[in-house]
């Protein structure tokens, strides 16, 4: 018993530690990009600009065809995935 709590306690560290060195990496990735030349760097409130992608479901899906309705856009990088 007191082997599969010490295997459990270092099975969690170990996912914190994987956990944390991956939120520090994509912060560092997204805090170096700067704005894509020539596209307007958006500010809060801006609207989204127009973007058309394919869903998991098979569809393509366009924001344009989406205004006014709430949008929830996410996002599942394909690395480490069957995906």
């Amino acid at each position: 018993m007191k082997g599969i709590m010490k295997s459990d306690a270092r099975r969690k560290w170990r996912r914190l530690t994987l956990g944390l060195a991956a939120a520090g990496a994509i912060t560092a990735t997204v805090a170096t990009q700067g704005p894509v030349p020539g596209q307007p760097e958006l500010k809060v409130g801006d609207p989204a600009p127009d973007f058309t992608l394919p869903a998991s479901d098979g569809q393509t899906y366009s924001l344009s065809k989406l205004r006014g309705k709430t949008v929830v856009l996410a996002w599942f990088p394909k690395a480490f995935t069957a995906g």
